[in-house]
């Protein structure tokens, strides 16, 4: 049986690369999808095997979606191509994943746990500010830190991105501690721990969501298991509705 019988019209558009479910659905309501030769206003329409999908004048097909779970070393770059011809993350993988783009991204010393998808339903929830996904982040300071800290951190510090916060702190050691961010501006932790007068040596992120690092070894990847996707779905949804 053809994966995408009886799929509804959104889902279609935005498993194919069109955009998040939100947008599809504009779109269909706006008549900009055509489906067998005749506007389709309908986004909850069941596209059926055979069916010829337009949008916006371009043929639609379905997507072959492929997701993966990387565990970022050090050293490398979260880009396909780097401009000072740093090695990047797509050197650990084989050419016919090539095409994923990564879910969001560690900076170049940063390791852990890193999403790669062509599923643009999936990133847009992972990645969108309003769904606020929790990360966990593993973070090793240079020297021993007080636990004063740990309350500046949550309550929030001025940094060289704006103002910034956790949404959790939890020590582990003299040097160690656990961090949890639903925001992901730019060298974010980097910069806080700088703000209360300390540097990072050591930064890995080991959970995104529900979805855990585990045994998985650097460098290495992994398929990410339909269920692993629905888990991140239904999360960012929760979040979603939340909101409102």
């Amino acid at each position: 049986m053809n994966p995408l019988e009886g799929i509804r019209l959104n889902k279609y558009l935005a498993s194919s690369g069109v955009g998040s479910r939100r947008a599809c659905d504009a779109l269909v309501l706006q008549g900009e999808v055509v489906v067998n030769g005749e506007p389709c206003l309908t986004p909850g329409y069941r596209v059926q095997p055979g069916d010829f999908v337009r949008a916006q004048g371009k043929r639609i097909e379905p997507l072959v979606v492929q997701s993966i779970v990387l565990h970022k070393p050090p050293g490398l770059v979260c880009s396909r191509h780097d401009e000072n011809n740093r090695a990047t993350i797509y050197e650990l993988l084989p050419p016919r994943l090539h095409h994923l783009a990564h879910v969001g991204r560690l900076d170049l010393d940063s390791e852990g746990l890193l999403i790669l998808s062509n599923d643009g339903e999936l990133s847009q929830a992972l990645t969108h500010p309003s769904h606020s996904i929790l990360k966990l982040y593993q973070v090793t300071t240079e020297n021993a830190f007080e636990n004063s800290i740990l309350s500046q951190l949550e309550k929030g510090v001025f940094t060289e991105v704006g103002k910034a916060r956790a949404v959790s702190v939890k020590r582990l050691s003299s040097r160690r501690m656990e961090m949890v961010l639903n925001t992901g501006l730019k060298r974010q932790i980097r910069y806080m721990i700088q703000a209360v007068g300390h540097r990072v040596k050591r930064l890995v992120r080991i959970r995104i969501g529900g979805l855990n690092l585990d045994n998985l070894k650097p460098g290495k990847w992994r398929l990410l298991e339909n269920s692993e996707r629905d888990a991140l779905m239904a999360l960012s949804e929760k979040k979603s509705s939340g909101r409102k």
